[in-house]
Parts: structure tokens; sequence; C-alpha cells
């Protein structure tokens, strides 16, 4: 089998995903089928510089060419080939946030993540502008903030990017971007597949009000849709990839998405009725809709899957930050007690003494809140843990609460969409590194939706597996038709799942948990005043 890879790499018919997440970069080689032939990694960590949360752009530059070199070698060590020619590449990362360039490409403020939440006055304002919700992390509402707070770069805007188009930019020398990445930049019409364009005018002209030459459209990256031509890599871009310089320049790149977007690919989600549930260090559920919702609501981010079509976002900034830091802890106690224990080990046997709790967590309570919250408007983040006297407080129900709390933000516009706006749902499916435990946080998930969840076998590839699905569409899946049509008969055609349904004691012990979660919601708002040291 590895001499056929070997050809099959050595010919270059792969494709090559990369997605820069919160806590690592992942980088993914498949062949045209989306079996997994490679990965690489490279860990990275946000920093919160004067206020901002933030990453430094050289450091993603090193981090992706470092992820790439681990992939190379991993490529090398198992098939016996150099790495050197690439069917379709494509990269992925965070979405939303705001990276500005001049006109001679020089960066002009700090990268502001999708974590930061400061900006409310602009996000409130222009939701109110445009009669459609504007969250806080989004691009337009960190420019127009940027302006509001009159910060001396702004009429030196030239560009404005997410992490993944900036690093498309940087390979290729195309401003360009996919529309499920772009749509966390500026609202998106679902039937032009492009920038709303009456909301661009409006927002053209609220800047000349306030004296700025800026235009959205001369700003912002273009919008480009699954199978569009995005640009090659040049030899520029080879070398930042490739510091080896074994990389041919002139491999073909899909365009650049968000890790939304990417989540949709990777678990075939991409039709109404159909959604998917990202977990990690954030987290966020996307629900294909059949129709518009029937109002704004600021809980809800209306975004586009990858293909265009309207979907609406559950976006919670926190989702397993604390809960790793927890279960850090408890290898640091084992570690004193002189017992090995793997971390991997660590996480499969916490997660399953969990399901041993009770289904309400035995009235403990807490908040992974390491940043704001938008869902919850809460502006800052003060990890907390509570109880009650007489909780029933346990390690089962501790990791049971911490696992819930993970996707508490994220089921309260779960439950406006289903319960509010009586979405129908038939099925959501769930990936990321919170679902490798088998079975665990898959049965909470249905818990807290009341919905069949489903786990692919590729669940833990994540979204780098899912941006190397869209290269491989570019270079050699658009011949299936559509990209659904790609995903239903070439990619998941004989993928595995298993699809678990909670019961409905453990979806009211979720909906019980979920009374207090919004009950304890003024401790969190009164720690964040009290706690400012």
């Amino acid at each position: 089998m590895n001499k056929s890879v070997a050809t099959v790499i050595t010919e270059g018919r792969t494709a090559l995903g990369i997605e820069l997440g919160s806590t690592r970069i992942k980088g993914v080689l498949t062949d045209y089928e989306g079996n997994v032939l490679a990965v690489g990694f490279h860990e990275w960590e946000n920093s919160l510089v004067n206020g901002i949360w933030t990453y430094s752009l050289e450091d993603a530059l090193d981090g992706l060419s470092d992820c790439y070199a681990n992939l190379k070698k991993e490529v090398a060590d198992k098939y016996q080939v150099t790495l050197k020619k690439i069917g379709a590449i494509g990269i992925s990362a965070m979405m939303h946030g705001y990276i500005a360039l001049d006109r001679d490409d020089k960066q002009l403020a700090p990268f502001q993540t999708w974590r930061n939440t400061n900006t409310t006055e602009a996000a409130d304002e222009l939701t109110e502008l445009f009669s459609y919700n504007i969250p806080l992390r989004w691009s337009v509402a960190h420019l127009y903030q940027r302006l509001l707070d009159k910060e001396e770069h702004v009429e030196k805007v030239a560009s404005v990017f997410t992490l993944a188009a900036w690093i498309h930019y940087k390979l290729t020398g195309c401003k360009v971007i996919g529309i499920g990445d772009g749509a966390g930049m500026f609202p998106i019409d679902s039937e032009i597949r492009d920038y709303d364009q009456k909301m661009a005018d409006k927002f053209d002209a609220l800047l000349s009000s306030k004296g700025s030459k800026l235009k959205i459209r001369e700003v912002f990256p273009k919008i480009l849709v699954a199978g569009d031509d995005a640009g090659k890599l040049t030899a520029e871009g080879s070398k930042l990839l490739d510091k080896t310089g074994d990389l041919e320049a002139g491999i073909p790149l899909c365009p650049p998405e968000g890790d939304a977007g990417t989540g949709m690919t990777a678990t075939n989600s991409v039709a109404p009725r159909f959604g998917n549930l990202s977990a990690g260090t954030s987290s966020f559920a996307m629900v294909v809709l059949e129709k518009q919702l029937s109002k704004v609501y600021r809980e809800i981010d209306m975004v586009a899957t990858p293909s265009g079509f309207p979907c609406a976002m559950s976006h919670a900034n926190n989702g397993t930050t604390d809960l790793n830091a927890w279960v850090m802890m408890f290898k640091e106690f084992c570690d004193l007690m002189g017992i090995k224990a793997d971390a991997g080990e660590l996480y499969y046997k916490l997660y399953n003494h969990a399901m041993k709790g009770d289904k309400d967590c035995g009235g403990l309570l807490a908040y992974g809140y390491y940043s704001g919250e938008n869902i919850t408007f809460i502006n800052e983040g003060r990890p907390l843990f509570a109880r009650m006297p007489d909780s029933r407080f346990n390690l089962a129900n501790f990791m049971r609460a911490n696992l819930y709390t993970s996707l508490g933000a994220v089921k309260l516009g779960m439950d406006i969409l289903l319960k509010d706006e009586g979405v129908k749902l038939e099925q959501i499916l769930g990936h990321g590194g919170l679902f490798k435990t088998p079975g665990v946080m898959q049965r909470i998930l249905s818990a807290a939706i009341n919905t069949p969840v489903a786990v692919m076998e590729t669940a833990s590839e994540g979204g780098a597996w899912g941006i190397a699905l869209l290269a491989a569409y570019l270079a050699d899946g658009k011949k299936e038709g559509k990209l659904e049509d790609f995903l239903n008969n070439r990619i998941f055609k004989n993928l595995k799942g298993d699809v678990i349904m909670a019961t409905p004691e453990e979806v009211e012990g979720f909906e019980t948990f979920t009374r207090h979660y919004v009950a304890g919601l003024e401790v969190e708002k009164s720690a964040i005043k009290a706690m400012n040291w």
C-alpha cells in the first residue's frame, strides 16, 4: 500500500490542508478520496498584550512552515519520498478578527483575534444600521471600532484580512477569501454570493460621514466560493511554506476558509436540516437553514456554507480551555504522587468517569470564561467553579459539570434556533478534539439539543481535513458536480459513523443544568467587577 501511496504523492495527486487553530496549527495531506496520508503539527498560543488577544504574524508564518516541515518529515518517514508536488492547497484559520495592512503591506495594528470583545459600540451601531446582527468579533466591527476610537492607523488602511485570508495572500499574492470566512467579515447576500451591496453602500456612507475615505470593497478581500480559482503558490510563497526549497511553485490554492466552513465540510453538514458542532478552544454550532430567521438575534450569527448557502451559527468564544486546565492539574497531581499518567489516558478516564455522575451534575456549576462571551453579553472573562453546600460534590459530577459548561453558551444559541424559531434539525455532527473519547461528548451534546448526534470516524481530523477536502474539490472534485455532490458521492460514501440520541432523563438533566447556568451568570458578572487585580 505504501508503494502505491508513494506514487500518488510523487505524482502530486494530493491535497494539502493547513488550519491555524487557537492552540495548534495542523496540516493534513490527503488523496483525492479524502484518505489521510500524513499530518503535521505546530503548537502555539495567543497572548494578551495591552488588553488585546493577539498572535504575532511572524509566529504565524514560523508555525506554518514548522507544521509543513513536520508533515513533510512524516511523508518521508512513511513513504520514503520527498514531498515536492501537490495537487492543490487550502488554508484555513480561526474566523473573524482584524489584520490591517497599509499600501506597502506593512502591519498597521496588532492582529485582533475572534476572542476580543472590545467592539461593543461598533457592533451595536452597525447592527442597528443594517438591521442585521453584527457580532463583536466580525472584521467590520473591528474596523469601525478603530475609527470610532480615532486610532491613527485607520486612514492608512489599504487591506483588511482574516488570518486565513492573510496567509493565503502571503502564499499567492491574491486578495481573496472564501465566502464562509468572508461572512465573518461583512454580511453576505446569499443570492449573489457576495458582500451585501445595500449594506456595503450604507457602511461606505457611514464612513464618509465620519470623514473617512475608505470603501469596504476596496479594503476587504474579494469573495470566492468552493471550487473557484483562488490563485497559485508563488515562488515566494513556496519558500514561506517549505524553507528547504523542495516544494514546487505554481500549485493551485482553493479559497481560504474559516474554521466554521471547514467544520461544515469535514462533517458533510452543508444541506438544510443538518448541522455540525465544532468543539475546541471556542465552540460553535452551525445549522444550514431552509429559510431566513424571523428576526434579528444578537446571539446568532448569519453566515454561509463554503458554497454560499445561508447558515445560522451559535458561536461561543469559550470552549475547552478551562476544561483542559483542570485535566492538566490532575496530571500534575499524578506526577506529584509518582504515578505515570499519559495525558490522553487521563482525558479518556476522566471523560468516561463523568458519565457516572448525576445527569444534572449534582448542582455543580462552572464557567470556563477565559474571555468575554457574546452569547451571554459578557465582555470579560473570569473562569469560575461554584456549588451549593448541599451539592453532590464528587469527581464524576465535577467533570460532568465542566463538560456541560463547555457547551453552555452554545446551547443558549441553539435554544433560540430550535425552540424559539422552530428550526428543523434532523441530525447534527460533532467534530474536533472534544469528540475523541468515544460516546461521551456525543451523548452530552445530544442531551443539550435533544437531537441525534453523529460522529464520523474522521471526527478528530477537524478543520485541517475539511480544508484539504476543499482543496481536493478544486483539484479533482468539480467533475462530481456541486460541493455537496463531491462530499456525498466520493468522500463520505463509505465512511462510517455512530449516531447517539440522549435519553429523556439526560435531556432533562441538561435542562436543569442550563437553568442553573443562566441564573449563575450574575455570579460571573459580579466576579468581573470584584476581581480586577
